[in-house]
């Protein structure tokens, strides 16, 4: 197996990669799967107009830090003179490069022409990809969806527009716009886009276990895997998956692995949101942490209870230490969060 591996001009330690998810790849989370192998990864999606119109909202979701290098900045939006200018302020960041976000099913993204109905028009898109690459000197990649519904499936077409354009690799969620997150990921249509086209291809699209991470790489032949839900499901699915691509023993799920990830979050999150904010984004990590545990269900009833900091990890720390005394990790393989993301 080769190693390192290499991604458009990036040299990285493992082709597993976090994948964008909105309101979930805050900084913190970035940096905490980082750290746990995650070889690349990417924020939540920032509206470029919202950019343009400098939101202090918006702006705050484009903070990240130096530990979560290699570290792209997602923006979406229809306007290629507002796209052009949140390309150029994502550089002045310093991000690592720019992805675009054209595969988002959401009706309020798509009825203003952005997220999945950008790819509508290739050759549209194609003239507003060019502008964008050429307009900043980082990388410039997108993020697509096999098509806009089962008869329009022309990521081809987007892929061989985005090559023209000068962007550097696609990732593919194996699911149409009309699908949404229903159904399943088309992997063997993402393998089909991979065997044809000249840019490296990342494929996206139900991966919840490190066996399923490796077998979709190695079968259809991807650059690269992202990985959205099963990194909520299990944080550890990015080193666990590079172990057994590599021939390595995986690293098993231990209490002291867990409550070492739970503290790292907790100092992550206190130095990058204050008071309620921090208190916010705890308990939905820790709901969608604690999901498949035995009793996560009244667990999950506290974690939405509790108003004081201390108490809410401290009481983290209980139920996954009892929790992993009372469970098997059968529980990893089943479906998780259908309802959006990855």
């Amino acid at each position: 197996m080769k190693s390192p591996f290499t991604l458009g001009p990036f040299t990285l330690e493992n082709p597993f990669i976090l994948a964008p998810m909105a309101g979930i790849t805050n900084s913190p989370f970035r940096r905490l799967m980082r750290e746990y192998q995650s070889a690349i990864v990417v924020s939540e999606l920032v509206s470029a107009n919202g950019i343009e119109h400098a939101s202090h909202r918006t702006l705050e979701l484009l903070k990240f830090t130096e530990q979560e290098r290699r570290v792209g900045l997602q923006i979406f939006g229809e306007d290629e003179t507002n796209l052009v200018k949140a390309c150029q302020v994502v550089e002045r960041m310093g991000a690592d490069f720019v992805d675009l976000n054209l595969g988002c099913p959401v009706p309020k993204v798509v009825k203003r022409g952005a997220g999945s109905a950008l790819c509508r028009n290739p050759i549209q898109l194609g003239q507003i990809l060019t502008a964008m690459v050429k307009s900043v000197r980082i990388p410039v990649t997108i993020k697509i969806r096999t098509g806009w519904d089962a008869n329009s499936r022309n990521a081809l077409e987007v892929v061989t527009a985005a090559r023209d354009a000068g962007v550097v690799w696609v990732a593919i969620h194996g699911r149409t716009r009309a699908q949404g997150y229903s159904g399943n990921a088309d992997w063997e249509f993402i393998g089909n886009i991979k065997a044809k086209a000249i840019l490296p291809i990342i494929g996206n699209g139900d991966i919840g276990t490190p066996d399923q991470a490796v077998e979709r790489y190695k079968t259809y032949g991807v650059d690269a895997v992202m990985i959205g839900r099963g990194a909520l499901r299990n944080p550890f699915i990015f080193e666990q998956s590079a172990a057994l691509l590599e021939g390595k023993q995986v690293p098993s799920l231990t209490v002291e692995k867990i409550v070492a990830l739970l503290e790292k979050q907790r100092l992550y999150l206190s130095q990058c949101f204050e008071g309620r904010g921090v208190m916010l984004h705890a308990r939905k990590f820790l709901a969608w942490y604690s999901s498949g545990y035995p009793g996560s269900a009244d667990f999950r009833k506290k974690v939405f209870q509790i108003s004081e900091p201390d108490a809410l990890w401290e009481e983290a720390l209980n139920f996954f230490t009892q929790a992993m005394k009372k469970r098997d990790l059968s529980f990893l393989d089943e479906p998780f969060l259908m309802g959006g993301h990855g």
